[in-house]
């Protein structure tokens, strides 16, 4: 007996979203569907990624431990999203669901996260086989609410189990694998607006094509607030099974998409997806095609994860570059905020500046140079490596150049005492010792300390005076009246 699957899989962006976040991968052994979320672009990136790292599996050989394939590369598409999240936090909180089906002959191996589903229908009986890890499913669990409150509760989306980036366990499963089973994945897109006994009866319809295009349509006709996405699966035995994979939704770059038709089941069947050609199991194709269609696999899906990265990485790193600023040396020597990092690449500079040495909230100020500041805080603007996550602290950092290395005003310089010149005081003998009685407590017996002063040869203590010249750029600073005034 030889099993192998046919499939359909369909991708719908719904009537609501603006993009579709979920992606979608269908081949001969492999069955995988993300539904991401984080916002307009990272919902898009987190679960292009994952699919990305779970597709290779659908070129390898049957392996027996079918759970350790779908454990590493499920975690290796959560360590991807953690990669892009270090690099830049701001994407903290983007994250996707899994639901994916490893198929080997009369086994499947079974992974899923989050509230993506999978159902199968067997002998007539339609059951879900996946656990939702939501906040409203362990009510469920508990008993304090019903399926239909369910439906209605205010925190019906919140996840207690995603891929984010950080640490997860996903859930594992090996099943069985008969002929005549049906196996249904679907984003919450479907689950949520469609009811469980309308899915019981679409599922029955035979042709897997027909039945995704059923199955889209009736999360359209529900209001399509969401994203919907469809793998249908037949397990059958017969000597051919479908062999090209199917990519879709955010994976895909939207190429499922159609402009939308006048109606939801027009909308529907616009987006129906080419039926894929069949193969023959028991006589498998000569080496060299074998080895072209593997190859062309995984560089379709090199490509794919290579273009996601490159897209996720210049993403992040121009919103990390747009919110860091530095102190620099600014147009004319002045001292300066840029926005960005230092540097440049092929010829593009990394920044911009923003402001002078002036706070545009200030009246008045005098500008200040780089020239104006001791040597220290000259080299701290020049070459120094300060680094600001808001403009708040970089206008903080200039104040401070200006109070703690800020030379003085040139005019402001006055005249200060020089080494004292020694004279010799009159009565006295080179060498001698002069000395004073100053009384401490007057008593009976008069107590009197003396201290005693000596004197250089041929000197006395009197003192002269030298005045300091100014050095501007060294000692002190020259206002520049034309740089006076705010901003």
């Amino acid at each position: 007996m030889t099993l192998v699957l046919r499939y359909a899989a369909r991708s719908d962006r719904g009537l609501v979203r603006s993009n579709n976040q979920d992606s979608v991968y269908a081949g001969p052994r492999l069955l995988s569907l993300a539904d991401g979320m984080g916002g307009h672009v990272a919902g898009e990136v987190a679960s292009k990624v994952v699919i990305a790292a779970l597709a290779p599996l659908d070129d390898d050989e049957p392996s027996e431990d079918l759970l350790g394939q779908l454990r590493e590369a499920t975690l290796a598409g959560n360590g991807a999203i953690a990669e892009l999240v270090a690099s830049d936090p701001d994407l903290d909180g983007m994250g996707t669901t899994l639901s994916a089906i490893l198929f080997a002959g009369n086994r499947i191996g079974l992974v899923h996260v989050g509230d993506s589903r999978v159902y199968l229908r067997r002998n007539g009986q339609f059951t879900q086989i996946t656990h939702d890890d939501t906040f409203v499913q362990s009510l469920i669990d508990e008993g304090r609410i019903t399926e239909d409150e369910a439906a209605t509760h205010p925190q019906r989306s919140l996840l207690l189990k995603a891929l984010t980036g950080h640490e997860v366990e996903p859930t594992l499963t090996v099943r069985e694998a008969r002929p005549g089973d049906r196996y249904l994945l679907c984003s919450d897109g479907l689950s949520g607006p469609v009811s469980h006994e309308t899915l019981s009866e679409a599922i029955q319809i035979p042709d897997p094509q027909e039945c995704a295009d059923r199955m889209i349509e009736l999360a359209l006709r529900g209001g399509g607030p969401d994203n919907v996405t469809v793998i249908i699966a037949d397990v059958v035995d017969v000597d051919y099974g479908d062999n090209h994979p199917i990519v879709g939704g955010a994976a895909g770059n939207g190429s499922d998409e159609t402009p939308p038709p006048d109606s939801a089941a027009s909308r529907a069947s616009a987006m129906t997806t080419p039926r894929p050609e069949p193969r023959k199991v028991e006589q498998p194709p000569p080496p060299d095609p074998k080895v072209k269609r593997r190859k062309r696999v995984r560089l379709v899906v090199g490509l794919l994860l290579l273009l996601v990265l490159l897209g996720a990485g210049a993403v992040a790193a121009r919103i990390w570059v747009n919110n860091q600023y530095f102190v620099g040396e600014g147009d004319g020597g002045e001292i300066a905020i840029f926005q960005g990092v230092r540097g440049s690449v092929l010829g593009l500079s990394l920044n911009s500046q923003l402001q002078g040495s002036c706070d545009p909230n200030v009246a008045t100020c005098d500008k200040f140079y780089v020239d104006d500041l001791e040597q220290f805080g000259k080299e701290e603007v020049r070459n120094g490596n300060n680094t600001f996550g808001n403009i708040v602290e970089a206008r903080e950092f200039v104040r401070g150049l200006r109070s703690k290395f800020g030379l003085p005003d040139c005019d402001s310089l006055v005249t200060s005492p020089s080494t004292p010149t020694p004279t010799t005081e009159p009565g006295t003998q080179p060498g001698q010792l002069t000395s004073t009685t100053t009384p401490l407590v007057p008593t009976s017996d008069q107590v009197t300390t003396t201290t005693t002063t000596p004197t250089l040869p041929g000197t006395s203590s009197a003192q002269t005076s030298e005045q300091v010249e100014p050095r501007p750029g060294v000692n002190c600073r020259n206002p520049r009246d034309e740089d006076k005034g705010g901003g």
